[in-house]
């Protein structure tokens, strides 16, 4: 049994067209390896090459050159298509069905019996909190439930690798609080999640490992804690900023972001944020708020994306 749900060996997809004088580069030399039984986060700007190296994935779109394996096995191996779920960021619904009746349908697609589905349809719809509206037609309900009903049939023939784009788009607080202890009820029964999404808080919350796309290419890609600590971040608020200050700052720790009196810097390491107070002070700025921190997904995912531009 391999040790991972995905590995991928230089990866790549080259669009070309007639119409277009230069082919386009939308996925460059991907290597990814994402552990079984692990959350992790797939990440990246509009246009890194998220989606077309999904679609590759799912068999739906044929790399231009490189290779991928699935459990250990080619996509084009029908036994490992059936491990994988799927929920796309759109997913189309036949909005006359009942929530109950599009299961069935999706279930039978998928080649489930009867028997199977039986049990399983009552099963999904509790766990994504439908359970009451299982006889409601699809286009009763709000696009949170929508959503919640994409991820049931995503997980409905209990598959072991779950992609899930943007699982958490329309959803209420409440319903994003369910959407991370459902990912995380799937991961302790040794499922894996292969998460997309733009909301990065929720992918701090439950990702083991993440890889960060720019431009087709991976630019960071490990355990999500390790690369959060290599990079402390403090907050900063200073009573009347002046230029001699900001200098001062810029001499020890970059500036990710500014807002009036308020700014955030990252320092190199933990050694230097006493340094950081110290050269501020010299320069005569009076501090109001000096509060060291983890760095934070967000944090990690500006300052990587405008290091690769």
């Amino acid at each position: 049994m391999t040790d991972y749900a995905i590995e991928t060996h230089q990866l790549r997809k080259v669009y070309r067209s007639r119409w277009r004088r230069q082919a386009l580069v939308a996925v460059e030399s991907l290597d990814l390896r994402v552990p079984a039984g692990s959350v992790f986060g797939f990440l990246g700007p509009n246009g890194a090459g998220k989606t077309t190296t999904i679609m590759m994935l799912l068999g739906n779109v044929y790399p231009t050159s490189g290779s991928f394996c699935i459990f250990g096995r080619p996509i084009s191996d029908m036994n490992v298509r059936r491990r994988i779920g799927f929920l796309p960021e759109k997913f189309q619904f036949h909005d006359l069905l009942t929530a109950e009746e599009l299961l069935w349908f999706h279930g039978r697609l998928a080649g489930m019996d009867r028997r199977t589905l039986a049990r399983r349809v009552p099963e999904v719809l509790e766990m994504v909190g439908l359970r009451e509206r299982a006889r409601s037609r699809v286009r009763e309900f709000s696009k949170g439930m929508q959503q919640r009903l994409g991820i049931a049939q995503a997980i409905l023939h209990d598959p072991d690798l779950i992609i899930l784009v943007e699982p958490t788009s329309a959803l209420d607080p409440l319903g994003r609080r369910d959407v991370r202890d459902l990912i995380l009820h799937l991961k302790s029964r040794g499922k894996t999640v292969f998460l997309n999404s733009h909301l990065l808080s929720e992918v701090e919350m439950v990702c083991d490992e993440v890889a960060i796309l720019r431009a087709g290419r991976v630019q960071r890609h490990g355990d999500l804690q390790t690369l959060l600590q290599l990079h402390p971040v403090v907050d900063v608020e200073l009573r009347v900023p002046s230029e001699r200050v900001l200098q001062a700052v810029g001499e020890v720790a970059t500036l990710l972001s500014a807002d009036g009196t308020r700014f955030t810097v990252e320092v190199p390491s933990e050694e230097d944020i006493p340094l950081l107070a110290g050269r501020i002070v010299q320069a005569g700025g009076e501090l109001m708020r000096f509060a060291p921190r983890r760095e934070s997904l967000e944090d990690l995912f500006v300052r990587v994306v405008e290091e690769a531009k």
